[in-house]
């Protein structure tokens, strides 16, 4: 399809990287790789994309493609360049602005909508389950509704990410549904540090999963411990404040839905965090923050013992059984 029939200009933005990249690879297989050149606004003003889209119009010899990435970060200046050239492009090229967020209402996304195409590709953050389950099903995989969200506390909520972990696990699968164990066994290794073990564990008030999921961490990281334990200090540190968080957030009335959007986290994670937070009174989870500071200057220089003992021994003051834990 000759490159006449394109519009002179597309603005694509949204998260949803995956498919921004296949709009991108569309219009790469119409124009072809050899006649498109890939730039990011870190390095190109909006009068380099300009020239770029000048020169390549006079070489000739067929349509030609411009691709420029993160222009959510150009000034004021960079987009009166561009609308001043979309008053008349050149013939045969296609300029193609990425943005990871731009406003429909925006003085470049109005330039662009006159002579060309607003392509926005979001992902519902109340629906991310469902489009991880899609993503699953483009690849003739099924997956049950618990995985995708523990997917997305792996992962995380980047499209790109969870996109790349999907099709790892669906070609792992063969076409075999995909459930909670699969997600355990394959996805856990995604993050540099991946800690949902521990933190669920200390949750439940789980010391012997707690501590086993501790080593399986510091065994896996790759790291020196002496760099592994500070991120594990730093991963309990930020988790129980916030089941303390929700703690506040129930004692005030809100539900983990109502929690969640204040937090900007997925209502499935708060929900988990809630229930946490009904495992511990107030002042034990004051408790563990400030066992949690002692174990950070401890680690620091504060104790001669080995940074991974003092780890453990925490673990064991804050997680042990209601039962036992000190009045």
């Amino acid at each position: 399809m000759a490159a006449t029939e394109l519009k002179a200009v597309y603005l694509i933005t949204g998260a949803d990287r995956p498919k921004i990249q296949r709009a991108l690879r569309r219009l790469r297989d119409r124009i072809g790789d050899d006649a498109t050149e890939l730039r990011t606004a870190h390095e190109t003003s909006g009068d380099d994309a300009v020239a770029a889209c000048n020169s390549l119009g006079l070489l000739g010899g067929g349509g030609r493609l411009v691709i420029v990435e993160d222009v959510d970060r150009w000034k004021a200046a960079d987009t009166k360049s561009i609308a001043a050239y979309l008053a008349s492009p050149a013939p045969d090229t296609v300029l193609a602005l990425v943005a990871s967020e731009l406003k429909k209402d925006s003085a470049l996304a109005k330039a662009c909508a006159k002579v060309g195409d607003l392509l926005v590709y979001d992902v519902p953050k109340r629906r991310m389950a469902d489009w991880v389950a899609k993503q699953f099903g483009e690849r003739g995989v099924s997956v049950d509704a618990e995985a995708a969200r523990l997917l997305i506390e792996v992962v995380g909520e980047d499209p790109e990410e969870l996109a790349s972990e999907v099709d790892k696990i669906a070609t792992w699968s063969g076409g075999e549904p995909v459930g909670t164990r699969e997600i355990e066994l394959l996805a856990a290794g995604c993050a540099e540090v991946p800690g949902y073990e521990l933190t669920d564990a200390w949750g439940r008030r789980d010391l012997p999963g707690a501590l086993g999921a501790c080593q399986t961490l510091l065994e896996r990281s790759g790291d020196p411990v002496s760099r592994t334990v500070p991120m594990l200090i730093g991963l309990l540190v930020a988790h129980v404040g916030r089941v303390r968080d929700c703690q506040v957030f129930a004692a005030e009335g809100l539900t983990a839905r109502e929690a969640a959007s204040r937090l900007k986290r997925h209502p499935f994670y708060v929900e988990k965090l809630y229930a946490q937070a009904r495992n511990y009174g107030p002042d034990e989870l004051r408790d563990a923050v400030v066992r949690l500071a002692e174990l950070d200057h401890a680690v620091k220089g504060g104790s001669r013992l080995t940074v991974d003992l003092e780890l453990e021994r925490a673990l064991v003051e804050i997680t042990r059984p209601r039962e036992t834990a000190a009045a």
